[in-house]
């Protein structure tokens, strides 16, 4: 069976959406299907610069951590060419391991604003602000893993 022809809309939607599979399956080497080698990355007022940095920090943060769920939604895109810009609103649940299965479960809502490019091998993020809206639970269930430099 041949794959369905899909929209630019389309393939930008599910490259912000495999990005949420990668996390919660902690299939790190599929972020190299979503993220281009020099991508920026803005979390928590920390820039980090080049797929590898933005890809070792989310390591040191959910590595540590139980189960997690990205849910994403409410999709904005708009399309320049080669270039995109895209919005979605993101509401991520974390779960407690180890000895920080006790802690209060954290959960952060906010809205990722990403810009794109068109490239050989697809749509792909180059710059990834997560702008936080809202917090509950405790958030040292996210603390870097030990050793880890986020």
């Amino acid at each position: 069976m041949a794959a369905p022809k899909i929209s630019d809309r389309d393939a930008i939607v599910e490259v912000v959406n495999r990005y949420s599979y990668s996390l919660d399956e902690r299939d790190w080497d599929s972020l190299d299907q979503v993220f281009t080698a020099d991508a920026v990355g803005r979390y928590g007022g920390q820039e980090l610069n080049g797929r590898a940095a933005i890809v070792a920090s989310i390591r040191s943060f959910l590595d540590g951590c139980g189960p997690s769920q990205h849910l994403l939604g409410n999709h904005i895109v708009e399309l320049d060419g080669d270039q995109a810009i895209a919005r979605c609103k993101a509401r991520v649940y974390h779960y407690g391991a180890a000895e920080r299965a006790a802690l209060a479960p954290y959960e952060c809502f906010g809205v990722y604003r990403d810009r794109l490019r068109r490239t050989a091998e697809g749509w792909r993020i180059t710059e990834r602000f997560f702008d936080v809206r809202h917090t509950v639970g405790d958030i040292a269930i996210l603390r870097p893993s030990s050793g880890a430099n986020p």
